[in-house]
């Protein structure tokens, strides 16, 4: 490898620190209370570095989201080696009940930023907030479509809902219990929704 392609292998990598680190300081700290001075601490970089990468806040939040975007992706190209549905599904909620830790102390990672975002006197990366929600929703709707059952974006809108809320919850009690307890009657819920043919 040349000088200079190590170089780039580099900057990708310490673009990369920067990112994760902005996506776990924002979900901890929230925007207006994270300083860059904070990402590059958290990065273990220093902070002229995050400048060179990223020229304001706004730009490490755009990250951070493009961050919490992989790792959805992530989470369901693994839950798309099973080849049910509903076991898709149940898996989606397993890793949310697996966070609970995180959730009661935090909040949910995109959920709390989209909120936060929305409340910007600007108002410019709250839709992109927005666009994450909305890749969970077009995920869960075709799982709900592929078990052949009416309304499956309804449904999505219903189980990703109740994420956010159990979410909100565990995070407002401060109680990782409750992630366990609703997670568990989401499940619950999958395993009682039948395609309208099942009835026959």
């Amino acid at each position: 490898m040349t000088n200079s392609e190590n170089r780039r292998v580099r900057a990708s990598q310490k673009r990369q620190r920067l990112t994760a680190a902005a996506a776990r300081v924002l979900h901890e700290q929230g925007v207006e209370r994270t300083t860059l001075g904070d990402i590059a601490r958290e990065a273990d970089v220093p902070l002229g570095n995050v400048y060179y990468y990223f020229k304001t806040k706004d730009e490490l939040v755009r990250a951070a989201l493009s961050e919490h975007s992989a790792h959805l992706n992530e989470l369901t190209g693994r839950l798309e080696q099973l080849s049910d549905p509903r076991d898709r599904l149940k898996g989606l909620i397993e890793a949310w009940v697996g966070r609970r830790e995180v959730a009661a102390r935090y909040g949910c990672p995109t959920g709390t930023l989209a909120v936060e975002l929305d409340k910007r006197a600007d108002g410019t990366l709250d839709a992109e907030a927005g666009a994450v929600v909305r890749q969970l929703l077009d995920w869960s709707g075709r799982q709900f479509r592929e078990l052949g059952l009416s309304d499956p974006d309804d449904l999505a809108l219903t189980l990703v809902s109740a994420y956010q809320g159990m979410s909100l919850m565990a995070n407002a009690l401060r109680d990782p219990d409750v992630m366990t307890r609703e997670g568990t009657r989401l499940l619950r819920w999958l395993d009682s929704l039948r395609a309208p043919d099942a009835h026959r």
